[in-house]
């Protein structure tokens, strides 16, 4: 394999990347697009639900567990009603997505130490916001009985008071539980094997339809020497993109990193060896841009949304679909990225992901080499 011939073959991609501005623009700002829109938008954190209050009790007791609600971040109490006409409206208009009903004799019923009903309606039309936002509730209602108890038996006489159970919940890396510090990072992985593969599947197949395959095939330039040259100005976009993004989780989102970034930019370099092969592996079987630009969409669009890990969890999936996440490349590099943006492990931990993803990349390298031949028809 000559340098001369890959570098001449590199730079004129290069040249065609430059003059045309939607190559460029796909490469670069369409990752960024990608990141900063599905960053702020795709969020699985329940805050501020809007609540909808029948307060039939409006007396001290219902105001103080009412002061709960409010004082916690998780709850928006935005709208006081007198009917469950009001609430069914409130709801079926959009306006809440939960009612807390307190009842006339609530006050009297705390007051007697006998259990107060509170009534909690719940839109289940987004079950996951109404599902987390009942666990929030019902901590705030068992924190409110629990301290209502231990007054009671204060004021009985006993002095002090000791639960049986003393929890005390911890949360390792992700303190806070923010979904974008777990979704930036697999973020990443995704664009980047959409963008990657997306970019070179239009290479070759843009060669044959324009009639200028014709031209390289009667050049000295090899077959490998052409696909490297093809290979090298896409690599070098798709480190700068994965670079661009480490900084704006780092300084937009402020997603920390924990791990090694030299770590990180080596497994994103192998992961993006094997998208940008598998782009133009895909580009050298459909010979057509448009089809070549709608397999890659099709082959990784999805898989690596969908049965990468990224949002929704492997291990709960049914058993057939999770061994098919297994020849999902991105499955490994989500697992990477969390692992080193979150946890602060290397190698020693993620080892087996760090293999089979290399495992992957050379697998396709040899093929899309393999598959091409440097000959007409």
């Amino acid at each position: 394999m000559s340098p001369v011939r890959t570098w001449a073959m590199a730079r004129k991609e290069f040249l065609h990347i430059i003059r045309d501005p939607r190559s460029l623009g796909m490469g670069i700002a369409i990752p960024m697009l990608m990141l900063i829109l599905y960053g702020y938008a795709l969020t699985l954190d329940v805050d501020n639900v809007p609540t909808t209050v029948w307060d039939q009790s409006m007396s001290r007791e219902s105001r103080e567990f009412l002061s709960r609600f409010s004082g916690s971040r998780y709850f928006s109490l935005h709208e006081y009603v007198q009917s469950y006409r009001e609430i069914e409206e409130a709801i079926d208009s959009g306006r809440s997505v939960l009612a807390l009903i307190i009842p006339s004799d609530f006050a009297g019923q705390v007051k007697a130490g006998r259990p107060a009903p509170v009534q909690l309606i719940a839109d289940g039309s987004n079950s996951n916001t109404a599902t987390i936002a009942i666990g929030y509730a019902t901590a705030i209602c068992q924190a409110y009985s629990q301290k209502v108890t231990i007054d009671r038996i204060r004021r009985s006489g006993h002095q002090s008071l000791s639960l049986p159970v003393d929890f005390q919940p911890r949360v390792w890396f992700n303190a806070d539980l923010k979904s974008r510090n777990f979704i930036i990072p697999g973020l990443i992985a995704v664009i980047m094997m959409v963008v990657a593969a997306l970019l070179t599947s239009l290479t070759v197949a843009r060669e044959w339809e324009n009639g200028t395959m014709e031209q390289l095939i009667s050049t000295p330039v090899g077959a490998g020497e052409l696909i490297l040259g093809k290979f090298l100005p896409y690599f070098g976009i798709g480190m700068l993109d994965v670079l661009i993004a480490v900084l704006m989780g780092q300084f937009v989102f402020r997603v920390p990193m924990r791990g090694s970034a030299a770590l990180l930019f080596g497994m994103a370099a192998i992961f993006l060896a094997g998208s940008l092969s598998l782009g133009l592996l895909i580009s050298i079987v459909t010979r057509s841009q448009l089809l070549a630009s709608q397999l890659a969409m099709l082959l990784t669009l999805l898989p690596a949304f969908l049965l990468s890990g990224f949002v929704f969890a492997i291990i709960n999936m049914p058993r057939p679909l999770q061994f098919i996440t297994r020849l999902v490349p991105a499955r490994y590099f989500v697992t990477l990225v969390k692992g080193i943006y979150l946890k602060g492990v290397g190698l020693e931990i993620l080892g087996l992901e760090a293999a089979l993803l290399t495992g992957f990349g050379i697998s396709i390298v040899i093929l899309a080499r393999l598959k091409f031949k440097k000959k007409l028809g």
